[in-house]
């Protein structure tokens, strides 16, 4: 059987990846996808064959097509125009209810939109189709907010909806990326369907380092931090602890593991590394200051890409640096995703 899929708040396609790596490519098809933002469009398009069945009735003045059927504002879509599929997956955004942001939850408002009320999308678009499977990722700080009340809700839709959902916390350093990255995983079966239970895996693939997902090549030299931007890095950072805060930039062991890389410059400025190999400092970019001689650098995208467990094969090429940084700082780890993936297929064959 094939199992068709639509891929919601779609990012650069990590979740779709671990699915297809989980189910094979003879098992899965995406039959819609829909992303906002149009340079993380880009990347998915030039990764992804796109699907070959259209949005019913395509109604170009309602839908705002970045490009041939990845479609975008996911409010403006009607359900009944979406094609039948089975298994739904929806990384909701997750800056609602991050620690690291301003936790608004429900009434977060971005550009006028409601990144909170987001996933009430997915519950508009499910309990049109009934999928077999509705798969979400979002931040841990997600069942900590209002209290645990909003998850309260989002678990109440579920069943209201005629699902039965299953969820756990997992941190991708379990599962052969070396992020310490915890992410709330929820997975939701129809309920004539549902197992009585359904184990998460705990663990997957070696333990691994930041050494092992360094380039092979010295990276250049506009990865290495410049002296003026150190100092400043330094009085930030000298800053925050007179006052008794932790903040700052942090240079991580390469033979350890990473924090949670985010969007923004403190993702990057929170997982620098040393990294000796430079030998021509000669300045490629204009900076204040020579390049550092410490050998001080961020990672490049490919290394972040990496760190999310996405194959060398993942075409970084359509957009800049500073968009890729931003695209893996708010996607899964694919390793994670795929073992999950792997679960949801065993209970899927037995029915």
């Amino acid at each position: 059987m094939v199992y068709k899929a639509i891929d919601l708040f779609a990012g650069v396609g990590g979740i779709r990846l671990g699915f297809d790596q989980a189910f094979g490519d003879n098992a899965i098809k995406t039959v819609f996808v829909s992303e906002f933002e149009p340079y993380a469009v880009k990347t998915y398009a030039a990764n992804f064959n796109e699907p070959t069945e259209g949005i019913a009735n395509k109604n170009e003045s309602l839908i705002m097509s970045h490009t041939p059927f990845i479609y975008g504002d996911i409010t403006k879509i009607d359900e009944k125009c979406i094609p039948e599929f089975d298994i739904c997956l929806a990384g909701f955004p997750c800056q609602a209810f991050s620690i690291a942001g301003r936790k608004h939850g429900f009434d977060d408002d971005y550009k006028g939109m409601s990144r909170g009320t987001l996933f009430f999308d997915v519950a508009r678009i499910c309990e049109y189709h009934k999928p077999k499977v509705i798969f979400c990722e979002n931040v841990k700080g997600l069942t900590m907010h209002d209290r645990g009340r909003t998850f309260e809700v989002i678990k109440g839709t579920f069943e209201e909806l005629g699902y039965t959902l299953f969820h756990k916390v997992l941190n991708s350093k379990d599962f052969g990326v070396p992020q310490n990255r915890e992410r709330i995983y929820m997975v939701a079966f129809r309920n004539d369907i549902a197992p009585d239970s359904f184990e998460f895996p705990t663990h997957s693939g070696r333990k691994t380092t930041l050494r092992d997902i360094l380039e092979e090549q010295v990276p250049s030299a506009k990865y290495y931090l410049s002296t003026q931007y150190l100092k400043s890095l330094e009085a930030h950072k000298r800053r925050h602890k007179d006052k008794g805060n932790g903040f700052g930039y942090v240079i991580r062991d390469i033979d350890g593991i990473a924090g949670a890389i985010v969007c923004g410059g403190m993702g990057r400025e929170r997982n620098l590394i040393i990294d000796s190999r430079l030998k021509d400092f000669t300045p490629v970019t204009n900076i204040k200051g020579k390049v550092n001689r410490q050998g001080i650098r961020k990672m490049t995208p490919r290394e972040w890409a990496r760190l999310q467990g996405y194959p060398d094969t993942f075409d970084l090429s359509a957009v800049a640096d500073g968009h890729l940084y931003k695209q893996f700082g708010n996607s899964v780890s694919v390793p994670v995703i795929r073992a999950i993936a792997e679960r949801i297929k065993v209970v899927l064959n037995d029915q």
